[in-house]
């Protein structure tokens, strides 16, 4: 019979707490959170395998598969070898973020992505964070990426790691759908020029107007931290420095907000 987890002093329950909340423990295990069916569902078809599911069969069945099973949960291909443990409605409040994740959490196994592995076709979309700070902006910018086809995602010297849970949560499942590579800053400016790929850096200084700029050529859309902005680096790197017109008395967007406009704008021009 599954065994059934009703203590949140399990250790199977103490290691996901752990996995949610240390980087460190994530990078040690080599795993990863991964909470709600959607979330899981895209991560399985993107390739990441999974090690263990923990749901709480009172959750999944007061949901409506379609099918009337409540075990359709599972119909999604989590590959052999899979964990899977039943935990009391207790536990799982305890160790889930959201109430409305239908019952599912999973531990999955991390990998990483290199700029060689990044498949680019012949006018590539690139959107380039540098020092992101806070994962929901990581995750609002991959959610937007998601809707405007972006090519993928690079982040430079990051502050933060690519499997953090409040990351996966705002990107709605666009964490695993777009491509998303972490660089340093020099090997990420000579994999674009390498590719010809024209570097575009969101400034207010010595900048055109976005929708003044041509993006119908391979482009990556540089964002800096709302704080600082860009690095000098970059700057220098640039092929031309982009602005969005900021008519009110605050000098600056959240930076998933403005990566969203300029994304937008590339499909703008590339659907004329």
């Amino acid at each position: 019979m599954m065994e059934q987890i009703t203590s949140f002093q399990n250790p199977k329950i103490k290691l996901l707490a752990a996995l949610q909340q240390k980087s460190g423990e994530r990078r040690r295990a080599g795993l990863f959170v991964v909470e709600g069916r959607q979330e899981l569902e895209h991560c399985i078809a993107a390739g990441y395998d999974v090690d263990t599911v923990f749901f709480c069969p009172e959750l999944l069945n007061s949901h409506d598969y379609g099918d009337g099973s409540a075990d359709s949960v599972f119909a999604v291909n989590c590959g052999t070898g899979v964990r899977t443990f039943a935990v009391t409605r207790a536990v799982y409040e305890r160790i889930a973020y959201r109430g409305s994740t239908e019952g599912v959490i999973a531990e999955v196994r991390t990998r990483s992505l290199r700029l060689d592995d990044l498949q680019l076709g012949d006018r590539p979309l690139v959107v380039v964070l540098e020092s992101v700070e806070k994962p929901g902006n990581l995750g609002a910018v991959l959610r937007s990426a998601d809707a405007s086809g972006v090519d993928a995602v690079i982040v430079c010297d990051p502050l933060t790691d690519l499997y953090n849970p409040n990351l996966i949560r705002s990107s709605v499942g666009a964490a695993f759908t777009v491509p998303c590579v972490a660089c340093s800053s020099d090997n990420c400016i000579r994999f674009l020029k390498a590719h010809g790929i024209q570097i575009l850096t969101a400034q207010l200084q010595d900048s055109h107007l976005y929708y003044d700029t041509d993006m119908m050529r391979a482009t990556a859309i540089v964002m800096g931290t709302e704080h600082d902005g860009l690095t000098p680096q970059w700057r220098q790197a640039a092929d031309a420095h982009i602005r969005i017109p900021m008519l009110g008395r605050v000098d600056s967007l959240n930076v998933s907000v403005s990566a969203a406009i300029l994304m937008f704008e590339a499909v703008r021009q590339r659907q004329r």
